[in-house]
C-alpha cells in the first residue's frame, strides 16, 4: 500500500519512506506519476485509479462501514440529499419559540431567501422533493420547487418538534415565566420534557423514520425542505450523534446542507449550512 506525504514537487529518492506524486506537463495530456519506496520510477497512475484508491484520497470517493445505515437495507444506488432550513419566519424574527404551530409564516424576506435558494439550486436536478407540511416549510419549498414537474412529496416526519406550552412565547418572557422549563431547553434540550414526553428524544425516532421514507423512495437525488430542530436531528442520526448533541450543529435560515448515502444507508456529510447564496449569486453545482 503507498502511504504518505503528497506533494507535487520532483520526486523523491528511491530511499525516502514518503510518496510523492508529480504532475509532468504534456503537449495533449497530463500523467500523474507516483514514485517512492513502495513503487518503481516512472510507473504512471491514471486519474481513475488516485480517486479508487483509498489509501490515496482517504476514501472520500468511495466510502465504506460509514457510522451507521439509516435504512437496514440494501438500497439499488447510492444517494445524495440535499437540506434546506426555511426562510426566515414572522416568529424567527419576533425571537418567539416556534415548534409545531403553523401560525408562524414565511415573511417577506424569508420568500426572497427561497428565492435565493433556488436560483442557486437551478442548476441541480432532483428525482424528488421532500417538505415538512407546516407553514413556513411549505411555503418554502413551493417557492424553490416553482417550475419543477418532479414531485413535491409533504411528509408528517419532517414536522418541527412540538414545545408544548413555550410555542409562541417570546424567548425573553419564556425564560422569565418557566426559568426551570426553558432553562432546560436551551441548555439540556436532550432531556426537557413535559408531562413525561420529551420532545428532542421524539425528533430522534422522528428523524429516523423520515431518513427511511426518503432515502427509500425511488430516485438518488432528492431535496428535502424543512426546520432547524428536525434538521439537527437529521443531521445527528445520520452521523450516529445522540440527542445530548442536539445544540453542537446550528443552521441559518435558507442553509443548504448535502448528505452522500452509500447502498447500505450509511452517510457521509459532504456539506453543512453552505450560505453563500444568501451574501451573492452563487449557483451550486455538485
Amino acid at each position: 500500500m503507498i502511504c504518505g506525504v503528497l506533494t507535487f514537487r520532483a520526486p523523491l529518492s528511491s530511499s525516502s519512506s514518503f510518496t510523492s506524486i508529480s504532475k509532468r506537463p504534456a503537449k495533449h495530456s497530463t500523467r500523474l506519476e507516483v514514485h517512492g519506496s513502495n513503487s518503481s520510477p516512472g510507473i504512471p497512475l491514471t486519474a481513475e485509479k488516485i480517486v479508487n484508491d483509498s489509501s490515496i484520497t482517504g476514501g472520500a470517493y468511495d466510502f465504506d462501514r460509514a457510522t451507521t445505515s439509516l435504512t437496514q437495507k440494501l438500497l439499488p444506488s447510492s444517494k445524495k440529499v440535499t437540506i434546506v432550513r426555511h426562510g426566515l419566519s414572522s416568529w424567527n424574527e419576533e425571537s418567539r419559540v416556534q415548534g409545531s404551530t403553523n401560525l408562524s409564516v414565511l415573511t417577506e424576506t424569508g420568500v426572497r431567501q427561497a428565492e435565493r435558494c433556488r436560483k442557486a439550486l437551478e442548476n441541480m436536478h432532483f428525482d424528488q422533493c421532500f417538505s415538512s407540511p407546516i407553514s413556513r416549510a411549505k411555503s418554502t419549498a413551493e417557492v424553490i420547487w416553482q417550475g419543477r414537474e418532479e414531485p413535491l412529496v409533504f411528509l408528517d416526519s419532517l414536522k418541527e418538534g412540538h414545545l408544548f406550552f413555550l410555542e409562541g412565547m417570546k424567548n425573553v418572557d419564556a425564560r422569565e415565566k418557566y426559568p426551570k422549563e426553558y432553562t432546560t431547553w436551551r441548555e439540556d434540550p436532550a432531556n426537557f420534557s413535559v408531562n413525561g414526553i420529551y420532545p428532542v428524544q421524539k425528533l430522534w425516532g422522528a428523524a429516523r423514520e423520515a431518513w427511511k421514507e426518503i432515502l427509500l423512495s425511488p430516485g438518488e437525488n432528492f431535496l428535502v425542505i424543512t426546520h432547524k430542530s428536525i434538521l439537527r436531528a437529521l443531521i445527528c442520526t445520520a452521523l450516529g450523534l445522540s440527542p445530548e448533541r442536539f445544540r453542537s450543529i446550528d443552521v441559518n435560515n435558507g442553509g443548504i446542507s448535502v448528505f452522500t448515502f452509500n447502498r447500505k444507508g450509511e452517510a457521509m456529510l459532504q456539506s453543512l449550512n453552505m450560505t453563500a447564496h444568501m451574501y451573492s449569486e452563487h449557483i451550486y453545482i455538485y
